[in-house]
């Protein structure tokens, strides 16, 4: 885009962040991008500066600025789209945990990325502008994993869908857990962790780290966690339950703590495992739980990927003893 444009909010993105709309109508503009954009006031709403968190509303009216990039909006007809191919649906179809008229809830597999980037050219979103082609809407995501991350990812299967939910998303109506192996054994057993995260310098742009009191920019953070079982000093498996939706939270949080997550690169997580440990992220959604948009309680709860099962076996520690979710996991902590 050479010159400024201006958009706006429509009925269905009422209540919606600036950062899932510009993920929506422009989604090569990175979170980081965008907060530069925001910082130096070339992205307004309503002509003020606005964070990119900001609540939007209909009727306002956004500032797009010149992009460094030929973008192009994401309900613009997807000339280039092509449907599926039989490869890409059986991919898509062999991730499904649930479907029904307005959500899809899928397993995404550790080193499958949510959204494309310089060299990735197979992601979860170009699934869904392939599934687009074929449905007459594309998809849209309501929150994003990171690419070693496995497990649960919600999929609104219309634009309204996608709004409503993104409003849940956006508060602590919507329930996360994940499993998690870490180097050691956190003490106390339990704990809260409200660490504020910024980003970090360097040539790594997608790295957090603690920030500093009053530092601008800092995002407060706030995890639970609980240890689940442990192998003293090599790991333990942890149940972590984020209260914010930051950028690598879990992972900043936990190495931040001096527990980092087995086969995390960016946090330390790599070094010196055991050679029987896959130097892969430890790292699962395993579970989520939010309304319905039609009525109800969505409850979906996803399988270990094979990396961490391995690693599970391999201490004795038994997944299918907390097949019933957090209830039984914190009544286990509790016990120990």
């Amino acid at each position: 885009m050479s010159e400024v444009t201006r958009r706006r909010v429509v009925r269905d993105e009422d209540g919606m962040r600036l950062d899932r709309w510009f993920r929506s109508h422009f989604p090569q503009v990175t979170f980081a991008y965008l907060n530069k954009l925001a910082r130096t006031g070339q992205v307004r709403v309503d002509g003020k500066r606005v964070k990119p968190n900001a609540r939007l509303a209909e009727g306002q009216e956004i500032r797009v600025p010149p992009l460094a990039f030929e973008a192009r909006p994401a309900d613009a007809p997807e000339a280039e789209a092509k449907p599926l191919t039989r490869e890409e649906r059986q991919l898509f179809a062999s991730m499904i945990l649930h479907e029904d008229k307005d959500i899809y809830v899928l397993n995404k597999p550790a080193g499958l990325a949510v959204q494309g980037g310089t060299k990735t050219h197979r992601h979860v979103d170009g699934l869904l502008i392939g599934l687009g082609v074929e449905l007459g809407e594309r998809p849209r995501l309501v929150h994003r994993l990171d690419r070693e991350t496995s497990g649960v990812l919600v999929i609104a299967k219309r634009r309204a869908v996608a709004a409503s939910l993104g409003k849940l998303f956006a508060t602590r109506t919507v329930r996360k857990i994940y499993w998690a192996g870490v180097k050691g054994v956190p003490k106390p057993p339990q704990g809260r962790i409200d660490i504020a995260l910024i980003k970090a310098a360097g040539p790594d742009g997608d790295r957090v780290r603690a920030a500093e009191a009053d530092e601008e920019d800092a995002q407060r953070a706030v995890t639970h966690y609980s240890v689940i079982d442990k192998a003293p000093p090599v790991i333990a498996w942890m149940s972590l339950k984020p209260s914010t939706g930051r950028q690598h939270q879990l992972r900043a949080h936990m190495a931040h703590i001096g527990h980092p997550i087995l086969g995390d690169d960016k946090y330390g997580g790599d070094k010196d495992l055991p050679a029987a440990i896959a130097n892969r992220l430890h790292l699962h959604a395993r579970r989520i739980v939010f309304p319905h948009p039609r009525g109800g309680t969505v409850d979906v709860t996803a399988p270990l990927p094979p990396h961490m099962q391995e690693t599970w076996a391999l201490f004795g520690f038994d997944p299918g003893r907390y097949d019933e979710g957090p209830p039984s996991e914190e009544r286990e902590a509790k016990r120990r």
